[in-house]
Order: C-alpha cells, then sequence, then structure tokens
C-alpha cells in the first residue's frame, strides 16, 4: 500500500522560506514522476514542481526562480524548498506519486496523493 505523508508547512511572512517534505512508503520514488500540487478552497489544484526518474523537473512560471523540487532516493523522500515566498503561495500543498515518465504538473497523470500540508503566507 502506498502512502505519501507530507509535512514541513506553516505561517510564514512575505521574503521567508520553507521547505516541505513527503516521505514515501510503498513506492519507491526514484521510480517515475513526482510531483508538488497546490489548491485553495474553491479553486483548481495548481501543479507548482514535477521531477522526472532521470532528475529533470519541471515547474509552474508562478514559482520559477523561487522553488526548488528535489528527490532523495536513499531516505525515499521528495522536498520542495520554497524561497521568496508571496501571500499567493498560500494554500494546502499536495505530494503525488505514481505518474508516468514525464507526467508533467497535470494532476490526472499521478495515481497516488498525499493528505496535504498548509503553507499560509502573510504580507
Amino acid at each position: 500500500q502506498v502512502q505519501l505523508v507530507e509535512s514541513g508547512g506553516g505561517s510564514v511572512q512575505a521574503g521567508g522560506s520553507l521547505t516541505l517534505s513527503c516521505a514515501a512508503s510503498g513506492y519507491a520514488v526514484g521510480s517515475d514522476s513526482m510531483a508538488w500540487f497546490r489548491q485553495v478552497p474553491g479553486n483548481q489544484r495548481e501543479g507548482v514542481a514535477a521531477i522526472y526518474k532521470h532528475g529533470s523537473c519541471t515547474y509552474a512560471d508562478s514559482v520559477k526562480g523561487r522553488f526548488t523540487i528535489s528527490k532523495d532516493n536513499a531516505k525515499n523522500t521528495l522536498s520542495l524548498q520554497m524561497n521568496s515566498l508571496k501571500p499567493e503561495d498560500t494554500a494546502m500543498y499536495y505530494c503525488a506519486a505514481g505518474g508516468y515518465l514525464y507526467s508533467g504538473l497535470s494532476g490526472s497523470r499521478y495515481n497516488y496523493w498525499g493528505q496535504g500540508t498548509q503553507v499560509t503566507v502573510s504580507s
């Protein structure tokens, strides 16, 4: 059974930084695409960043240059380093796994999801 558990969310002032982590069990993070998504209540889920089997990445335009996705195959974890945070980054952040070789930022291409961790950025 695949389980994804996010951590690292919290409240921070604009300009600050947070690092999100996703611990995977029953799934090898190095096997296929993994990604971070975010969602604000009432809005559609938005793809933030994806990382592929061989390490290449895709970022949403809104986070390019500020967020960095990475994975640690030995620890079986996925991370998202978020710098220069803005109030518009406030959302529930979800870890996703079980994608294809290059699933990109389309949520429909991922099979497993975590429960989410809340990020709140105040101005």
